[in-house]
């Protein structure tokens, strides 16, 4: 979910994530209209519009119940491993 920005509120599926650069590619957020010559791909040319680069700090994780939340690392009992928890629930998020 985007909380900050233009897209304020708007939720879609993380498709890159550029740890360097502390920046993501959600699908559908962000949409910038880029200017393509003609190809194979794409005969006619034309302006196509793409997804850009969003600052990760203005995401958050939605859990189980459809709401934002903050995340916790904890160890899990079973297995020993440390897993993503959310805030608000308390459920494991996968």
């Amino acid at each position: 979910m985007v909380i900050a920005g233009e897209d304020k509120g708007s939720q879609g599926k993380v498709l890159n994530v550029d740890n360097a650069k502390y920046k993501a590619i959600v699908e559908g957020i962000a949409l910038v209209s880029k200017h393509t010559r003609p190809d194979a791909n794409n005969p006619k040319g034309g302006i196509i519009k793409k997804e850009s680069f969003i600052n990760i700090s203005n995401l958050m994780v939605i859990d189980g119940s459809g709401k934002a939340t903050r995340i916790a690392r904890r160890k899990d009992e079973k297995t020993g491993k440390l897993v993503r928890i959310s805030k608000k629930s308390g459920e494991v998020i996968k």
